[in-house]
């Protein structure tokens, strides 16, 4: 099993589209620091067939240091759940194998320049 970097990634997605790999790199960006952001508000965030990441709070609670078997006090925290969307779960239960994603099929799906609002 191999890691992925965020570079690669980016190369990646350059290679395939034809972009510019500073284009690519400051949008999958952009599109990471809003993540960071919505989920910093509280917000949920789903994005279809990929899955969904929600902030769970997890109360304050006793726990125990392994070391000396004494109890400890861990405060209350916000954690992001992320349950996997129906896409990757077929990719991954029925798909051992890679699959790819060829960019080359997607359809334009940019805004119109106007989005019906009041003028």
């Amino acid at each position: 099993m191999a890691t992925v970097t965020k570079k690669e990634l980016i190369d990646h997605i350059a290679d395939a589209t034809g972009q510019k790999r500073v284009a690519v790199k400051r949008i999958v960006q952009s599109f990471l620091d809003n993540i960071i952001v919505e989920l910093g508000k509280g917000n949920r965030l789903e994005f279809r067939d990929f899955g969904v990441f929600e902030v769970k709070h997890r109360r304050a609670r006793k726990a125990q240091n392994p070391k000396t078997l004494e109890p400890v006090q861990v405060p209350p925290k916000r954690t992001v759940k992320f349950k996997i969307g129906r896409l990757m779960k077929q990719t991954l239960v029925e798909m051992p194998g890679a699959i790819e994603l060829d960019f080359n099929d997607v359809q334009d799906t940019s805004p119109p320049a106007d989005l019906g609002g009041d003028s």
